[in-house]
């Protein structure tokens, strides 16, 4: 066994390898780019070594500054994660010729799996079940069309070198062929050094289903069940499952089997994943093989029992593994929701920023939190946009739902916009619930993008109920001030007005005798008693406890005079006001907002890459204005509807922060 390792990645995977070598008694490792000088997995390895500048072209792609540290830490082994180098054939080669092992597979396989044209025609060979397509290198825009006519749309359009959802594009006709092509080139050539494109049939009301695959290189090759990958935005993952909810046991052998004879076939060694799209006459055909972990691994771990962190080290020590293919059950079920750093509700941007606070779930054998972030740590505009992998563990699948919906309720973080909002809508949606999935799932659930009208139903009476009793608190504790004048004594009133949405809400709080916890109260609303216990103290951000025996967990943030309370992925501004307050407060005005819909904004920061109008220009709805370059992804901006440029802002090349005025309209 290794006595030393070096991770070469950083952020939650980074932090998630460290933890399994400590617990194996394995010294770390980590590198750190001038972005990640403070980061979390630089703190908890070992040791650390500087790399370069943030751009990870800089750092985390530079091949020789990490075998340096390893040659200068004395590291015997690397541990790639998931991304940067992991899937480079030449930085497998390279630890090799000095000496040093790499934790997955030989750059045989890396090679053979890495291209998705190659690989593709390898596992045909094999006699893995592939999608109709032309597995050419495409020479242009006008070629692709030409394909894509014969294939017969739609169509998907891929880099050969892709992955992370990055130079990929679905077609419908030849005008998004033309476009698809060029986009999905550029982005390949920016993302990973290799333009190549290929084209293959998009398989409508399609299933993302990935089997994990494990092999010691000594003739030992297993399956570990599957992970269902549907629920995508923009070809990349949102939510994941093991097992999935569509399969039967007789398609996930012949799917576990034909993952096997694939792995086989380029004698893989370590941890793998091979993925197919599945139809909905589970028909399934070979997408590609990822030759590392996969960032969705956690939910294989909970529903096994394995750490695959563990056995890639074993194996690529030398290890024989002594599992067989009868020894692997999957117990429960499993889900993981990704938590970003966006902003759901305009468009998923990336958000960047300080986290001013951050309070993850706490863990239990229910409830895991793969993270590389912590309070006062910084989201870069440099990387991916991962706050943490939010896991959920069930004796079946709605446990599993309920369970998360729990833990999306208890995940409290400020500083930058996030994703949960988004994440509780999902796990509400009925569909989901259902296991009706696709992934053209939120293409069709939210086909407008989300909106706060798509957040699942909650009861108002919970949130006024807290908020009466948050209330109700903060002055039970005002009229213990020390100090006061004798003889004057303060009563708290019971009778208050809840504003909440505008509407106003009169409640009668008390205090009940015979709290079980510190707090216990109940609020007459509307004719209904609410009786709510909690151990909450002033200032906690979370409200934890029961109304009408049914448990709660609200999120609190002071703001101003009221409070902003967050629960079930919905946020309400709530003010708690005597009824003298409350007459007066309905009079007062209400600020509009300014008018910008002259303006075209950026959504998000980012790099301007171009802009193809000119001050005087008509445009029309539609047309592509400008595109817009932000982790390494483009976004095309088009006119909202028909106009007149009558300004350009500002130019290409130019730094854009969030709503920045790009153009104006006359």
């Amino acid at each position: 066994m290794f006595s030393k390792i070096l991770i070469a990645n950083r952020g939650e995977i980074a932090c998630r390898v460290i933890r399994t070598a400590r617990r194996l008694g394995i010294k770390t490792v980590a590198v750190y780019s001038d972005a990640d000088r403070n980061a979390l997995h630089v703190e908890m390895a070992d040791e650390a070594v500087h790399i370069g500048a943030a751009p990870s072209a800089q750092s985390y792609l530079l091949i020789d500054r990490i075998v340096d540290a390893c040659k200068k830490t004395g590291a015997q082994a690397v541990h790639p994660g998931y991304g940067f180098l992991s899937e480079k054939r030449e930085f497998q080669e390279a630890l090799a010729a000095a000496g040093i092992a790499f934790i997955g597979p030989d750059a045989h396989a890396i090679q053979a799996m890495g291209d998705k044209i190659e690989s593709k025609k390898l596992a045909k060979a094999a006699g893995v079940s592939t999608v109709p397509g032309y597995l050419g290198v495409i020479a242009d825009d006008s070629e692709a069309v030409t394909i894509a006519r014969d294939i017969g749309y739609p169509v998907m359009i891929k880099a050969s070198a892709g992955g992370g959802g990055k130079g990929m594009r679905v077609a419908w006709n030849d005008e998004e062929a033309r476009e698809g092509f060029r986009s999905a080139q550029n982005e390949a050539r920016s993302s990973f050094a290799d333009d190549r494109v290929f084209v293959e049939k998009y398989i409508q009301q399609p299933r993302h289903i990935e089997i994990q695959v494990l092999a010691d290189g000594q003739g030992t090759a297993l399956y570990l069940g599957e992970r269902e990958c549907s629920i995508q935005r923009r070809h990349q993952k949102v939510i994941e499952e093991a097992p999935s909810p569509f399969l039967d046991a007789a398609t996930r052998k012949a799917m576990g089997e034909q993952a096997v004879a694939l792995a086989r076939a380029v004698d893989y060694k370590s941890a793998g994943t091979v993925e197919f799209i599945v139809d909905a006459e589970r028909n399934f055909y070979f997408l590609e093989m990822n030759t590392r972990l996969q960032v969705e691994h956690p939910v294989t771990e909970l529903v096994t029992g394995l750490d695959l962190v563990e056995l890639m080290i074993r194996v690529a020590a030398g290890e024989k593994l002594t599992l067989k293919q009868e020894d692997i059950h999957l117990h429960g079920w499993a889900i993981e929701s990704r938590v970003y750093a966006e902003d759901p509700f305009r468009n998923f941007l990336p958000s960047t920023g300080r986290l001013t606070h951050y309070r993850p779930p706490s863990e239990d054998p229910h409830v895991r939190v793969d993270t590389g972030v912590y309070e006062g740590g910084e989201i870069s505009m440099y990387y991916d946009p991962m706050i943490a992998k939010l896991c959920s563990w069930g004796s079946t699948r709605d446990a599993a739902i309920a369970r998360m919906r729990e833990a999306l309720d208890q995940y409290y973080i400020r500083g930058v916009s996030h994703n949960i909002p988004f994440l509780a809508s999902l796990m509400a949606n009925q569909r989901f619930v259902d296991g009706r999935l696709t992934t053209n799932f939120i293409a069709e659930e939210y086909p407008t993008g989300f909106h706060a009208s798509d957040l699942p139903p909650d009861d108002p009476a919970i949130l006024i109920a807290v908020a009466a009793v948050i209330h109700r608190c903060l002055n039970d504790r005002d009229i213990q001030i020390s100090g006061k004048m004798p003889g004057n004594k303060v009563r708290v009133r019971d009778d208050w007005v809840v504003v909440m949405d505008g509407a106003q809400h009169p409640v009668h709080v008390r205090p009940t005798d015979g709290s079980p916890q510190r707090i216990g109260y109940t609020v007459d609303f509307e004719g209904r008693h609410h009786v709510v216990w909690s151990d909450w103290t002033l200032g906690q951000p979370l409200f934890r406890g029961t109304v009408n025996g049914a448990h709660v967990c609200v999120q609190v943030d002071r703001v101003g005079v009221g409070y902003r309370l967050s629960h079930s992925g919905s946020q309400a501004l709530v003010k708690v006001l005597t009824p003298n307050a409350a007459r007066l407060d309905a009079l007062m005005p209400v600020k509009a907002p300014p008018d910008m819909s002259k303006f075209l904004l950026s959504p998000m920061p980012g790099l301007l890459v171009s802009v193809a109008v000119t001050e005087g220009q008509e445009v029309k709805a539609g047309e592509v204005l400008a595109v817009v370059e932000a982790m390494k992804m483009e976004n095309i901006l088009r006119a909202a509807q028909d106009g007149t440029v009558s300004k350009v802002h500002a130019t290409p090349g130019s730094s854009l922060a969030v709503d920045q005025k790009i153009l104006e309209f006359a």
